[in-house]
């Protein structure tokens, strides 16, 4: 990179840019400011002027994640698409997202890697859980009429979707308990039927 995408205000992208590619390629264990750094063609202190040590980076990259999350929970729907249809396409693009970025997936979640006392990650981690909000929002359950109810549902969503993603990434669905494949479900196929109240 040079010294005029510097001086322009580019590097903090680049870098977050190269980091997250570099996460793609090599996983969690590839990560390093001087690698980073490499791929994004500045010395290896540069980093540390954005971004102070590694977790600062990762949590920037981290935050991206989200931003991105949030694009696969609300991908491919119209405009008046039915409850129902945003709660399936919110559920699918979670379980989607993590499939196709198991590392980064990963890292968004580790409290070990990451600071989540940071404003940006807070910021785009909460516009994460809206969509799960919004879905939840109405929904008619056996919990429904308890105590704390918008919270429940959250809650349930989340726990039943994020397990689903974990247990997919693992490769837990590959086989099944007799060691044969079993058929090829997705989240929807295993979510309990779920309406709205009006």
């Amino acid at each position: 990179m040079s010294d005029r995408h510097y001086h322009h205000g580019d590097l903090r992208n680049a870098l977050i840019t190269q980091g997250l590619a570099l996460l793609e390629e090599q996983g969690l264990a590839g990560l390093s400011l001087r690698a980073i750094a490499a791929r994004a063609g500045v010395s290896h202190a540069a980093p540390k002027n954005h971004f102070g040590q590694l977790r600062g980076l990762l949590t920037a990259m981290a935050a991206e994640g989200f931003r991105r999350h949030v694009v696969f929970m609300r991908e491919g729907l119209p405009g008046r698409a039915s409850r129902k249809a945003r709660l399936n396409a919110a559920m699918r693009g979670y379980v989607r997202f993590a499939q196709a970025h198991p590392h980064l997936f990963s890292l968004m979640f580790s409290s070990q890697l990451c600071d989540f006392e940071d404003g940006e990650l807070q910021t785009t981690a909460a516009e994460s859980y809206d969509v799960l909000r919004e879905i939840a929002a109405g929904l008619d359950w056996d919990k429904a009429d308890k105590p704390h109810a918008a919270l429940r549902a959250e809650t349930m969503l989340w726990s039943l979707v994020h397990g689903y993603a974990q247990l997919a990434i693992a490769g837990m669905f590959a086989t099944g308990p007799d060691g044969q494949s079993p058929p090829a479900l997705d989240i929807v196929d295993v979510m309990p039927a779920f309406s709205y109240r009006d």
